[in-house]
């Protein structure tokens, strides 16, 4: 036992298992596992880093720690109230080792031993042993992560952490040290130094010019030469951060002349060093809001042919070339002045910008290459531009070139991507279904135009079937072996339904995901997808756009975004960083009705063909301001003809695609539990299979029965099993990805005009789903339960039928029979009933006499539970008599083995 244990303490056995991260596990002295949530607050008691463990990251039942937070976590004695100690002897190895590298690290002598090779991190085999060297590797290895900065960075930070830390120097009392960099005035360079203010004023303070090679001591204002040795001391450290400056007078403040290289060298790496520990950086205001200014270039594109029935795909086109700077309008002289000074900052009129020679340098070869080469019309449109044509800056949504067809091409545009007229494919032989006719063209258009470099938008009807559509794609496109997979990303609700229907229709793809808290990040992720050379790989907005580095590291052979409307908010983070995505193909997969949402129908064809909507501002000028200003009719049709060859959208009121569907669609809907759901749904059926083993057959079905309903009351929403109230929308949904896929779904329904029904057997989720949708989408929901007077169930039923709210929640028993539903046009089923007729009684209070419309119906399954178990063998057992599957009493009839198998939580 450990020594620090007191008498009254509690004691937890820790299970450690080191990957690149650390995974902890907690068991205490009955030996059951305990969740993170409980034991978790006592290892972090006194650690501000994480805010108090505010920050650490768990997954179920384990804790995920990287080596600088285990060594930091554990070089410190326990919880005066809390011990904790290793399970086995490799355990309790590890936290030992925790002390020994903690100690190891505060060591000045360490930092003569360490070194970079080869992007490693390498410490001298005289200091310590094997064992310690390497977790000292990989704890500088995280810190620097943590300060932002690469291993590339650790020769230059190395004397100062050895003389001050990681935590960096403390605060002086009365002044502060800084480095300040100084606009160019008369001559053509910039000033660095190091100056000085007090700690309570704002403006800085160095040496006049004619004191400027005194030593430091008698430089100084009388106030601060008694500190002359903490000044000299903190600009010598300062200083060494700075890969810049090579040599200087330590006993003199420092001041150099740099020119416009030597600027942005230091803006590129000294900066963003001196800013991870601490140290305050001074640069002029302009030159932080113009660090990423660009030049704009307009092309005028025209046709020789004035006709367009004879311009041709590879018809030859001109170019009329336009340029401006921050707004100001350059001729064609003025860009080559600026290209052949080769200056990066410049003056125009009274304002500062920065131009990219290099960037300029591109620009002219792009031009000089467009006037010599003869482009054709397919060269133009994205296919064979170089990809400086489509580059776009850090704060602005903007192309670099924006090019305007003339009439003649637009009119080409439109007829050469007419979908009646596309040639055939033949369907891959390994897809596991048929294509309806409607389908088929899909596909169709999908492969046509990846063949003609063109991006698209797949906007068909919710239940028309885009996901098999791009499952035949993809089966078509890997049949051919590209060198690289294929992405898609989708939102965290769907990720479970698109692993289903992949394996389900195209078994022969190989696919992968990209999620969680252990996936492959940095160079593993490049490691993982060469060793594991998957087809397709699956991912979600959240994970993409925070893992930008990995998923931009890849030309993928296609990125396909599923629910597009996801990155329809141009501005964030997550569509900013999606939309910078490269393939060979871009497709955009949503059954929303875009037309009428301007600004994500932007977004998303920024995301497909970037550039061909223009800039965002010219967008809104051109179409946005328009049509929903006032709602003008030749600009709609201006947009409509302009965004038709990309966008291929079929509805359920077509009628030509009603002959070729079904009067009613079942899908299943499957959502992954939560880490929380989980670990509940672990220590439930481990503590239930244990009760059974010391139970009668009679006690057995009834324990069997309890728990079932509590599993299902978990695989809808924790707080239904933890018996917790209501608190917001913002911290419910993310507790369950059912509940957020059922809100969001049934909020889409109702934006689009359509009326659904939602059927679960726990009148508390029929409370979250009320609550949750009323916040988020502003709907009034009735709930119908068996408590309800017959008068106002009438009355209910009357006005869903009226057309007066579009959404209504029945409980399964009140509501699944008697009621005449024929308005819904969907119905959810939010929890699984174990006899498939009652569920279809209650889908038919939409699917029967009297329903003229196309009925879609979504079951909600959580993978790897019961829910998921038990509707396949149900799908197994379609043999079996009515009788047998009546109830879920059949289940308490079943071996233990076989609950165990069926209860047991398996992904």
């Amino acid at each position: 036992m450990n020594q620090f244990q007191t008498e009254g303490s509690r004691l937890y056995y820790l299970t450690i298992s080191r990957g690149e991260l650390f995974r902890i596990q907690a068991t205490n002295e009955a030996g059951n596992r305990i969740p993170p949530e409980i034991w978790k607050p006592y290892l972090y008691f006194l650690d501000k880093d994480s805010f108090f463990g505010l920050t650490a990251q768990t997954d179920g039942l384990d804790l995920i720690v990287t080596p600088a937070d285990f060594v930091r976590l554990f070089q410190r004695e326990p919880h005066h109230y809390v011990t904790f100690a290793g399970q086995r002897a490799e355990d309790e190895a590890w936290l030992k080792l925790a002390g020994k590298v903690a100690d190891s690290l505060n060591d000045p002598l360490l930092w003569d031993h360490v070194s970079v090779d080869g992007g490693e991190i390498s410490i001298n085999d005289t200091y310590g042993d094997e064992e310690i060297r390497t977790f000292l590797a990989d704890t500088i290895h995280h810190q620097l992560r943590q300060k932002g900065l690469s291993v590339g960075q650790l020769p230059y930070i190395q004397g100062f952490v050895q003389e001050a830390g990681w935590e960096g120097l403390a605060d002086a009392d009365d002044y502060v040290v800084a480095v300040q960099l100084s606009e160019p005035d008369a001559d053509e360079f910039w000033s660095f130094k190091v100056v000085m203010r007090s700690k309570r004023g704002s403006v800085y303070w160095s040496p006049s010019k004619r004191r400027a090679d005194e030593p430091i001591d008698k430089a100084l204002p009388e106030k601060w030469r008694p500190f002359a040795e903490d000044i000299k001391k903190r600009q010598s450290l300062f200083l060494s951060l700075c890969p810049s400056v090579d040599r200087f007078d330590e006993d003199r403040f420092y001041h150099a002349e740099w020119t416009d290289a030597e600027i942005l060298e230091f803006l590129r790496n000294d900066a963003e060093i001196l800013q991870a520990f601490g140290v305050e950086v001074s640069i002029p205001s302009w030159l932080k809001a113009v660090q990423e200014s660009k030049i704009r270039v307009k092309a005028n594109v025209n046709s020789p042919i004035k006709k367009a029935s004879v311009v041709g795909l590879d018809q030859i086109i001109n170019f009329d070339w336009q340029f401006s700077l921050n707004g100001h309008e350059l001729s064609m002289q003025d860009f080559q002045r600026l290209v052949s000074e080769n200056k990066e900052f410049i003056r125009i009129g009274n304002e500062w910008v920065r131009v990219d020679s290099n960037l300029l340098m591109q620009l002219r070869k792009m031009i000089e290459e467009a006037e010599d080469a003869d482009w054709t019309i397919k060269d133009m449109l994205f296919q064979n531009v170089p990809e400086i044509m489509l580059d776009e800056t850090a704060d602005e949504e903007d192309p670099l070139v924006e090019f305007h067809l003339n009439r003649s091409l637009k009119t080409l545009l439109d007829k050469l991507l007419d979908k009646r007229d596309l040639p055939e494919t033949p369907l891959p032989n390994n897809l596991l279904t048929e294509l309806r006719p409607y389908q088929k063209i899909g596909f169709d258009y999908l492969v046509f135009m990846r063949e003609e470099g063109f991006g698209l938008c797949l906007a068909d009807d919710m239940g028309l079937g885009k996901t098999v559509q791009l499952i035949t794609y993809l089966l078509h496109v890997h049949g051919k072996n590209p060198d690289q997979p294929s992405l898609i990303v989708c939102p965290t609700s769907v990720l479970g339904n698109w692993q289903k229907e992949l394996e389900r229709f195209a078994p022969d793809l190989k696919v992968v995901t990209h999620y969680g808290s252990i996936r492959p990040k940095g160079e593993e992720f490049n490691a993982f997808l060469a060793a594991e050379k998957p087809d397709v790989v699956l991912s979600t907005y959240g994970i993409a756009s925070s893992d930008d580095e990995e998923m931009q590291s890849l030309h993928w052979s296609s990125i396909t975004l599923d629910e597009a409307q996801n990155i329809k908010n141009m501005y964030t983070k997550q569509s900013r960083t999606i939309r910078k995505f490269k393939g060979d193909h871009h497709i955009a997969l949503t059954g929303t009705p875009i037309e009428n949402r301007l600004s994500e129908l932007w977004s998303i064809f920024d995301f497909i063909n970037k550039g061909y909507l223009y800039r965002i501002k010219q967008f809104q000028e051109n179409f946005m301001i328009p049509i929903e200003r006032d709602n003008s009719e030749e600009t709609k049709e201006k947009l409509r003809q302009r965004i038709q060859p990309f966008l291929l959208r079929r509805t359920k009121k077509d009628p030509d695609l009603q002959l070729n569907l079904p009067e009613k669609q079942e899908q299943l809907e499957y959502c992954p539990l939560t880490p929380e759901q989980a670990a509940l749904y672990e220590g439930l059926v481990q503590d239930t299979v244990q009760k059974m083993e010391t139970l009668t057959g009679f006690e057995k079905k009834g324990l069997v029965l309890k728990m079932l309903s509590k599993l299902k009351q978990l695989c809808n929403h924790p707080s239904l099993y933890l018996k917790e109230p209501y608190t917001n929308a913002a911290e419910i949904l993310p507790r369950s990805q059912k509940l957020e896929r059922i809100v969001t779904l049934a909020g889409e329904i109702a934006e689009r005009g359509e009326q659904c029904l939602i059927f679960t057997q726990y009148i508390g989720m029929g409370h979250l789903l009320q609550q949750a949708i009323n916040e988020l989408y502003g709907h009034e929901v009735p709930f119908l339960t068996g408590s309800m007077p017959k008068q106002q169930r009438d009355s209910l039923v009357a006005s869903f039928q009226a057309g007066k709210f579009p959404i209504f929640i029945l409980s399964l028993k009140a509501g699944g029979t008697g009621l005449n539903l024929t308005a819904a046009t969907h119905v959810l089923h939010a929890d699984r009933w174990w006899n498939p007729a009652v569920e279809n009684q209650a889908t038919d209070r939409a699917y029967r006499i009297g329903q003229t419309q196309f009925v879609h119906v979504h079951k909600f399954v959580t993978i790897g539970t019961i829910e998921e178990k038990i509707d396949s063998l149900l799908v197994q057992k379609q043999s079996m008599s009515e009788e047998f599957i009546q109830s879920s009493q059949w289940m308490t009839d079943l071996s233990d083995n076989d609950l165990k198998e069926l209860f047991t939580y398996s992904l």
